[in-house]
């Protein structure tokens, strides 16, 4: 895997034999040919890459554990544009073993996403093709980066976009001036200028524009500042 990602797809099964200190005939007798190889090469990758979703489904939350693997992945790409290159070629070269893994793979893939999904720290809409997408994408931003640290940072800001939105409830600013309501509802009923509490209207006297005391006194203090 090493000697295609540093010198490319066209490298031989004599360099790669080379590389690993045997003989071009022992590496012959396991691959008849380069493409097998590297099928051979790319589907052990895979599984390396499941078995890493499996121990992060383990050890992590649901939401944290599609990260952390997400990251992973990506960190283990960089800088292997030759592999990605052979996985999205068409050369009609032998991918039963390859086909196989990558099953395994987005199965596993499919249940971490389900789990961060459905304890709510991953949007809805998101899906399992859409990781994958981003996966290729932040591999490529770390590989054309000149800083790793910093691709990697980038990548991380990239990945909080799936996270799901935080709900939240609106803030209530208790000395917020409240809109001043003067008209009388149906049954006689005003509203307190300062918070809005509804005052019920007695018969006779003047109407009350406050609900109580404290709303009397922090209207004058409002007054008094402006």
């Amino acid at each position: 895997m090493r000697v295609v990602a540093e010198e490319g797809l066209e490298v031989s099964l004599g360099r790669i034999a080379q590389r690993a200190g045997v003989g071009a005939g022992t590496v012959y007798r396991h691959f008849p040919s380069k493409e097998i190889l590297l099928e051979a090469v790319l589907a052990e990758h895979i599984e390396d890459l499941t078995a890493a979703a499996g121990r992060w489904a383990a050890r992590a939350a649901p939401a944290d554990a599609l990260f952390g693997f997400l990251l992973e992945l990506i960190e283990r790409s960089t800088g292997r544009q030759h592999l990605c290159d052979v996985l999205f070629s068409d050369k009609g070269w032998p991918r039963a073993a390859l086909s196989a893994a990558a099953q395994r793979f987005h199965e596993a893939l499919d249940r971490l996403l389900g789990s961060a999904q459905q304890a709510g720290g991953i949007r809805a809409d998101v899906r399992a093709d859409d990781l994958a997408a981003l996966a290729v994408g932040g591999t490529a931003l770390c590989s054309a980066h000149r800083d790793r640290a910093r691709g990697l940072r980038l990548v991380r800001l990239q990945l909080t976009g799936l996270r799901a939105p935080a709900v939240t409830k609106a803030a209530e600013f208790r000395d917020a001036p409240s809109p001043q309501r003067h008209e009388t509802a149906a049954r006689g009923a005003s509203h307190c200028a300062e918070c809005g509490t509804e005052l019920l209207i007695r018969a006779t006297g003047r109407p009350p524009r406050y609900c109580g005391p404290t709303c009397r006194q922090r209207a004058r203090r409002r007054r008094i500042a402006s």
